[in-house]
This record gives C-alpha cells, structure tokens and sequence, in this order.
C-alpha cells in the first residue's frame, strides 16, 4: 500500500486546512479547546458552513447532495477537521439514517428526508437500545402493530443520545411477535412531535443529560414511513451499524487529544521540570501513539479496500474496539497531566463563564466530566466485549 499522497491529494489536504483555518469560528474553537459544552446551536452553526462549502455530507453521492469523493480524500477530510479540533458532525441523520433511507428507502423518503438533513434542517435520534436489549439488540421488545395505514408503537427506548434536540428518531420495532429474534423487526422513521411520545433525560456521571429515555404510548405512526421490507429490519440495521462503529474509531480528534497530551505535558511546572521528564508517562503516550499509529494504518487499509469496490465488513468491529479504547486512554493521560488542576467534578465546569478569573489552565476543570464521560464508548454501538465476538466468529468462523 503506497501511502505517498499524490500531488493532487496534497492540494486537496491542503485546501480542507485552509478551509477550517479561515471558517471554523474562533468562539466555537475556543470552546473546544477549553473542553466546553457544545449545544444544538453550536453544532448547527458549523454544519451550516461546511453545507455552504458543499462539505457536510462527504460520504454522500454527489446524486443526493454529497461531495462525490473517493475513500481516500474522504479520509484525508475526517482527519484534518478532527485535527483541527473542529466540532463533530451530529451523526445520526448524516452518517447513520441518510444511507440507510439511501440504500433501502422509497424515493418519496429520499424526497421527504435527505435534503432537511443535509441542510441541518431536521435533527435525528436513534432508537436501538431499550431496557433488557442493549448489546443484544435483537431481544428489544418496542411493538409495533398494523392498523390500516399506520402502525401503532408502544415502548421504550433508552441511552438514546441527543434525544431532547431532535425532530424525528428511527426506530427498530418488533412487527411479528412470533418470529425468531433477528426475524420480525422493522426499521421505522418516526415524528418526534407525534402524540405519545415522551423524552426523559438521564443523568449520567458526568453530571450530563445527553441520553434519554423515549417512551411510545399507542403513537401512531404512517406505514409509510416503515424503511425496506416490512419485517427486514435486521438488515437495515446490521448496515447502519457499519457506519455508526466505523465513525466511532474518530482517529483525527484522537490525533487532537494526543497534541494535547504532548503540549500540556512538555509545559515546565512550578519546579522547573515538565511532565515529560517522567520516563513512565513517556513510554505510556508512546503506547498510546503507537496505538493511534496502527489505527491509522488499519483504516488506510480498509480505505484501499473501499476504494476496490470492497466495503467495510467485520473490521468496524476492530475500529470501534481500538478506537474507543484510545479515546479513553486518552483522556486518562489529559487528565492526569493537568494533576489536581482537574479534580473538580462538576458539570458546571464545561459552562462558558464557570472558572472565571480562571485558577490553573483554563481547559483543566472540564476534563473530570470528559473522563467519566468517556467511559461510555467501549459500551455504545455494541459493546467492545459484542464486537470481540463478531470479529472471532469472522476470523475463526465459530
């Protein structure tokens, strides 16, 4: 695998850093770099602007909206705004249920739904997980019954992310109680605003309320809006979940953390000395950098591979287990670096305006949030200990 960029690649590579250079706001940057809270408006604002410069959909065919782009300049895209320490893009509707309603929809859900999320108009959730049906998905219980030209939805879905902002949430429902489990599930697109349904916030241990709890009360949803095959469900599913492991490695903003880390450490303390005269914290961002670095060449693997005609299979699997386990590492070494500077455990402390006159650095404080927080991802998209078993039954075959 030749990963000399070409010197078209290199003129691309170099107009996405100008591009977030001149566009990426200073107040949104500064926010990221202090580790502060980011809401609706915040990541609205930046996708507005990548949609402006015909950027915010770069998996997209150029059909619906999207930039047309080989593998390669998508990745060498994702990695430079994740360097940058740009916002992320929401990805549920952009990344998740736009290719699902892509691959699978009707083309009145294609006219009905692609252009208001490509334009940042409609903002989606996603209703995977219930009580009792986590990483095994396919025992949820939400049904959903056939009455005419509607289904009715009755049930529960729960870590539902983001779910006090959005418009619409798709759902797996169970339309045939007596199949089999993967059998009988429906993919299903439904109005947020639709009587019945309920959003209640979870309060994690970050002191953060990004994950619900939806409830489904007899909510009567257009048939319509089921996406593929009644009972098909699975399928859409297990593609979606491709896409949604594979976004979770986000190797350019562990690359972000990892400049972090090094800045933060090689700064000289009050004794004259840094952090990285300590030759145990050395070796352990060596680890960590070591890590990223064959992360990275895991995913140029498999960007060659796309760019064959091959898609991603069980090696999400490995992205989302090497990379969410980075992530944490990651915020470990931060947290540690800045000693007790970033004791406060308080939620308050990723408000704009909490630390002021500021005591230590100012992108200190959040960091104790950004650790627990962080907790989270070897648990969200399967489980790390799920995907082991996916990739053993793929490279094993038992």
């Amino acid at each position: 695998m030749n990963l000399d960029l070409s010197p078209e690649l290199r003129a691309f590579r170099d107009e996405v850093r100008a591009f977030v250079r001149g566009q990426l706001p200073a107040d949104l940057k500064d926010k990221i770099q202090r580790g502060l809270h980011l809401g609706k408006d915040d990541y609205a604002r930046w996708q507005k602007i990548l949609r402006k410069q015909g950027w915010v959909a770069p998996n997209w065919p150029k059909q619906y909206g999207g930039t047309g782009w080989t593998p390669l300049q998508r990745y060498i895209f994702d990695d430079e705004i994740g360097k940058a320490g740009a916002p992320r893009v929401i990805p549920f509707g952009l990344v998740m249920v736009a290719p699902c309603i892509m691959k699978f929809g009707t083309e009145a859900q294609k006219r009905e739904h692609l252009p208001k999320i490509l334009d940042s108009e409609i903002w989606w959730c996603q209703g995977y997980s219930e009580p009792g049906a986590g990483s095994d998905l396919a025992g949820l219980k939400t049904r959903a019954i056939r009455e005419g030209d509607h289904y009715v939805v009755n049930g529960q879905k729960t870590w539902t992310t983001m779910a006090q902002y959005a418009d619409w949430i798709f759902c797996l429902v169970r339309t045939d109680a007596a199949a089999k489990k993967q059998e009988g599930i429906s993919f299903i697109l439904i109005d947020m605003k639709s009587p019945g349904v309920s959003v209640k916030p979870i309060v994690t241990m970050d002191g953060g309320a990004e994950v619900n709890e939806v409830f489904f009360d007899n909510v009567r949803v257009p048939a319509a809006n089921i996406v593929g095959p009644e009972n098909q469900g699975w399928t859409v599913a297990k593609y979606l979940l491709g896409h949604e492991r594979t976004n979770i490695a986000d190797i350019g903003r562990a690359k972000h953390q990892l400049a972090r880390v090094k800045e933060i450490a090689a700064a000289e303390r009050n004794d004259g000395d840094s952090l990285m005269a300590d030759p145990e914290f050395r070796d352990r961002i060596a680890d960590v950098e070591l890590d990223l670095i064959a992360l990275d060449a895991t995913i140029l693997r498999i960007v060659a591979a796309e760019a064959d005609g091959r898609p991603p299979g069980a090696e999400a699997s490995l992205l989302k287990i090497k990379g969410s386990e980075l992530q944490q590492a990651l915020t470990e070494l931060l947290i540690e670096a800045v000693g007790y500077y970033g004791f406060p455990d308080s939620r308050e402390a990723m408000e704009h305006g909490w630390n002021e006159p500021p005591i230590g650095p100012d992108y200190a404080a959040p960091l104790a949030p950004q650790y627990f927080n962080m907790r989270k991802t070897t648990i969200y998209g399967g489980s790390n200990e799920i995907q082991r078993g996916i990739l053993a039954k793929f490279v094993m075959g038992f």
